[in-house]
């Protein structure tokens, strides 16, 4: 018997534990096996709401944020790094495209786009975000970039011609919005944060083994 599972994934394209938290998940889905089927929606959260659209040099950003040292901040990124290597990751975030210190930015756009590939066709959505943590963590590219997420975009098969279009506007703001307000409300302050059949949570980029132990548990139970 296969069970059904509805995954709601938590979490912001400038979140690096977010992309080991994804990929760890997929992973243990794929070692359950024909056991489960996953519907994955992926939820919106800014880690940085008020960010400017210029962004701020990443290691200065974290260490007024967390109160850590720049030696420490390079630490957290080493280790990052490695996590994500172990799942097939590339973080490249010491340096961007132009040879400087990278940079965090504004994601809210990066959001609507997300929220409206959604509504594209099944898959669409995962593939825009798997594209955009490439696009910023590996190749050094602004998510808030209206170029970069229209071209990034029209890459996964959306019609970037439409996506312009959302983003030039106000579109899906208000559902973004409201989306992030209820998980605020549900008592989500970090993310990764995966919610499996609206009741069960599992913080963190866990390792697979404890993505694979939950799902099992979750489908015998459920």
């Amino acid at each position: 018997m296969t069970t059904a599972l509805k995954i709601d994934f938590v979490s912001d394209v400038s979140c690096p534990w977010c992309v080991i938290g994804l990929r760890a998940l997929d992973e243990a889905i794929a070692r359950v096996g024909s056991g489960i089927t996953t519907d994955i929606h992926f939820q919106p959260f800014e880690l940085n709401p008020k960010m400017a659209a210029e962004g701020q040099e990443i290691t200065e950003h974290i260490t007024e944020k967390y109160g850590i040292t720049a030696a420490q901040a390079d630490a957290n990124r080493e280790n990052i790094r490695a996590r994500g290597a172990d799942l097939g990751f590339k973080f490249a975030m010491a340096t961007d495209a132009g040879g400087g210190r990278s940079r965090i930015y504004n994601t809210f756009d990066a959001h609507r786009l997300l929220h409206w590939a959604e509504t594209q066709g099944p898959g669409l959505q995962k593939a825009l975000k798997e594209a955009l943590f490439k696009a910023y963590f590996t190749d050094g590219q602004s998510p808030g970039s209206p170029d970069v997420l229209v071209r990034v975009a029209g890459e996964v098969g959306l019609d970037a011609a439409r996506a312009r279009e959302v983003l030039a506007s106000g579109e899906y703001a208000d559902d973004v919005r409201a989306r992030e307000q209820f998980y605020l409300s549900q008592g989500i302050s970090s993310v990764p944060a995966v919610i499996i059949n609206d009741r069960h949570l599992i913080s963190g980029g866990q390792p697979v083994e404890v993505f694979e132990q939950a799902l099992r548990q979750i489908a015998a139970g459920d």
